[in-house]
């Protein structure tokens, strides 16, 4: 693994060298775009608006309009924004990790020492797992402020980004239903969800639509033909519920393709 990010965490006035790796690798397709005539590839270039000429990566700057006027930036000015921010995580405060709702949690790093920082890691790593606590600091990559939290896996320490609660969309505009629910069919729905929970294994969760993907360019490529079958949603009515719980509790029946 390449490291994407090298600083360090502090916690207190213990200082952790580290290297950032990240945790997760697409396992999406690479597909390409193409011309639908002549199936040319498409290339995307970075095109001067005025000359029409592609400009080469090393004569792009980033700049802000201000006033009406660009004013360009160099590395150097993101650095002068939060110089403490650049190389360093320090960690704010520690939190219980279920405090913090899913909607929140973007991308996950692993956390590497570098060669002086074993011990504090180690220490760190301990400490988080006897408290069964998260830390809570903020630091900056590809010149941007992020907030994260960093927490245990097994022995690893894991940095997990997490959104600006401004990033969260408000749910004022949604049209939920206000009605509430019958006290049977609460009841009848509870006992599904506990027929239906078991331990977590993420390992049991694959991602099939890739491979099932797969085949179909396969058998294309062949000149075959898959077999489709669109799915259909059935609207059913709100009577219908209790018919369906039960017959998902018998086993009898299936839910997946009807929606209340």
């Amino acid at each position: 693994m390449k490291a994407i990010w090298t600083g360090s965490i502090g916690f207190g006035l213990v200082n952790i060298p580290i290297k950032m790796y990240s945790a997760v690798e697409e396992s999406t397709l690479d597909l390409d775009m193409l011309d639908k005539n002549g199936h040319a590839n498409i290339k995307f270039k970075r095109v001067n608006e005025h000359t029409g000429k592609e400009v080469p990566w090393e004569n792009i700057v980033r700049a802000y309009m201000l006033n009406d006027k660009y004013v360009i930036l160099d590395d150097k000015d993101f650095a002068k924004a939060s110089p403490e921010k650049t190389d360093h995580i320090e960690i704010i405060q520690f939190v219980d990790e279920k405090e913090i709702d899913s909607t929140y949690f973007e991308a996950p790093y692993y956390l590497e020492p570098q060669k002086t920082g074993g011990r504090a890691y180690v220490l760190l790593r301990d400490a988080l797992k006897k408290t069964a606590k998260a830390g809570v600091g903020t630091f900056v990559m590809r010149n941007r402020e992020h907030v994260c939290i960093i927490k245990t896996i097994d022995d690893v320490l894991v940095l997990n980004r997490i959104r600006f609660a401004e990033e969260i969309r408000k749910t004022a505009d949604l049209k939920i239903p206000t009605a509430k629910s019958k006290p049977a069919e609460v009841k009848m729905a509870t006992s599904l969800i506990n027929q239906l929970t078991k331990p977590f294994d993420p390992s049991k969760f694959k991602d099939d639509y890739s491979d099932k993907l797969l085949k179909v360019i396969r058998a294309k490529a062949k000149g075959k033909q898959v077999a489709y079958k669109p799915m259909k949603v059935v609207h059913s009515n709100t009577k219908d519920l209790m018919e369906q719980l039960k017959a998902s509790l018998s086993g009898s029946g299936s839910t997946k393709r009807k929606a209340s």
